[in-house]
């Protein structure tokens, strides 16, 4: 989180420094949370590209090096739609082209919630669906995919 990166140990050393001197890569949550995706059946997008750019420069100087941004799309009946899938698949391309583009790593994470009354197949194939979205979104957007990292959802 911002307030985060910016805290200070007791000393006054900020935080980020007393990470880099244990070895420890510091990085940042960058999205603003979720909000609702109209024309949908209670799905969402996450809210945070106006302003990334400046941020994740920002961000960089400041000392960390990596950036999370965290989609989240849901198992109903007729959900994750396809409208979510690629609203949600763009935004992380989007985030992930931007951070790249401001030297930082971006960690993609397409949560497809685990909540619910679907059976073991039915998480599978939606997690499959969601990351071919997002995979087919990051190359449209040449992001190189090499120099991102996934943050899978687990299927229960």
């Amino acid at each position: 989180f911002h307030e985060t990166l910016y805290q200070k140990a007791a000393a006054g050393v900020p935080f980020t420094k007393v990470l880099q001197d244990k070895n420890i890569i510091p990085g940042i949550k960058v999205d603003k949370g979720v909000v609702p995706l109209m024309g949908t059946a209670d799905e969402c997008t996450t809210q945070g590209l106006d302003g990334l750019s400046e941020r994740c420069a920002q961000y960089k100087k400041d000392g960390a090096q990596f950036a999370k941004w965290r989609c989240v799309l849901k198992i109903q009946k007729e959900t994750p739609s396809y409208q979510a899938m690629l609203e949600n698949a763009n935004v992380l391309a989007r985030y992930a082209s931007i951070c790249q583009q401001n030297g930082l790593v971006p960690i993609v994470e397409p949560e497809v919630l685990p909540d619910g009354e679907h059976d073991l197949d039915t998480a599978e194939k939606a997690t499959e669906q969601v990351l071919a979205f997002t995979y087919k979104a990051l190359a449209d957007h040449h992001v190189f995919l090499e120099g991102t990292l996934l943050k899978p959802n687990m299927w229960t």
